[in-house]
């Protein structure tokens, strides 16, 4: 297996990933001295899928452990939900010396790492990403939340898991749009951080696409990597960490706009980076042949770059202005300036900003 460790001194954590790993989670859970009764929580589609391995693992490592299941989907990551989470685990009484385990994509390790983060002022909780767009990026870093009807990720709280395990042969049941979205991510590492990453998706899209190893645990581990770096050096998002917004302030927008049923998180951030690129470059930030290589990339991994022109400006620009990450008015922008590096812009014109989206 190859390790990483986010150093976040006595919240540091490590990133295990590997091929056909899901068997050993119950050992190592065993490491942590935690209480006897664990809970898993997952989806009926990937709970199907893993439920039965995860679960065999745990108990034959001498834990008493109990599924949890939820809705599948973006549109069930809700308070109502984290109340049926608190409901089932408060009774099989979980204790202070518990832990939770996500398993699954986004939606199921922001949400569970919402509820372990607030049941009894918080317990310990392990990710078991099963999706390439959690494996390389929501898993890692702490941001935990869930949705309200007026913005994406608007309730939630930073909180550390205490182990995070990837096994890749999940991807091998991953929907081919799925995978698509997660490689969104992985971009977008390639944009605002590692041109050499770029230039690896680029050149290796055969070997991505057809799940070889080596080119899988190479991007995932890269993309770790970056985003434990990001976070060990700025964990609450006070500066540096602001970076790996780039395409979300127009993404989010899109998504709460659609109501989070027309595209699919990834493909939302596709469109905001294409469009956030777009911006950059009518500002004279980044030329036209850096812009023209993201759209690139981005449709030859089957993601979207053109918002759909019946999606108004206006109406996009009031869900922005909602955003957490507008203060004061300003609208926060991660803007890159070539293949490799970004910077963060405030107080944009808005008139550009419209035209970058109606462009």
């Amino acid at each position: 297996m190859e390790k990483i460790r986010v150093r976040l001194r006595e919240r540091s954590y490590d990133i295990y990933i590997g091929k056909n790993i899901l068997h050993g989670i119950g050992a190592k859970l065993r490491t942590f001295g935690f209480s006897p009764k664990i809970a898993v929580i997952s989806n009926p589609t990937v709970f199907k899928l893993y439920g039965k391995k995860v679960l065999n693992s745990i108990k034959l490592s001498g834990f008493d452990v109990v599924p949890v299941i939820i809705p599948d989907g973006e549109k069930y990551k809700d308070i109502r939900i984290v109340q049926k989470i608190y409901g089932e685990i408060l009774s099989y009484r979980l204790d202070r010396k518990s832990a939770i385990i996500a398993l699954g994509g986004g939606v199921i390790g922001d949400i569970t790492g919402f509820v372990a983060s607030t049941y009894m002022r918080g317990i310990d909780y392990i990710q078991i990403p099963t999706t390439l767009l959690a494996q390389v990026d929501s898993s890692v870093g702490g941001k935990t939340g869930v949705n309200h009807k007026l913005g994406k990720n608007m309730i939630g709280t930073f909180y550390q898991p205490r182990l995070v395990w990837i096994d890749i042969d999940t991807l091998k049941t991953l929907p081919k749009r799925e995978l698509f979205v997660g490689l969104a991510e992985v971009i977008k590492y390639g944009v605002i951080w590692d041109n050499r990453l770029f230039d690896f998706l680029r050149d290796n899209r055969k070997k991505i696409l057809s799940l070889d190893k080596k080119a899988l645990v190479h991007i995932i581990k890269r993309s770790c990597g970056i985003k434990a770096a990001v976070v060990s050096k700025d964990e609450r998002e006070a500066g540096l960490r602001t970076i790996l917004n780039y395409g979300h302030t127009i993404g989010h927008a899109i998504e709460t706009v659609t109501k989070y049923k027309k595209f699919l998180h990834g493909e939302a951030i596709a469109m905001g980076m294409y469009l956030e690129a777009r911006l950059s470059e009518l500002l004279g930030f980044v030329s036209s042949r850096d812009v023209s290589k993201i759209k690139t990339i981005l449709n030859s991994y089957g993601l979207p770059s053109e918002m759909p022109k019946k999606l108004d400006a206006d109406f996009l620009m009031s869900s922005m202005e909602l955003d957490k990450k507008t203060v004061g008015g300003d609208l926060t922008f991660i803007l890159p300036s070539k293949i490799g590096e970004v910077k963060i812009h405030k107080s944009i014109d808005i008139n550009s900003i419209k035209r970058a989206i109606k462009s």
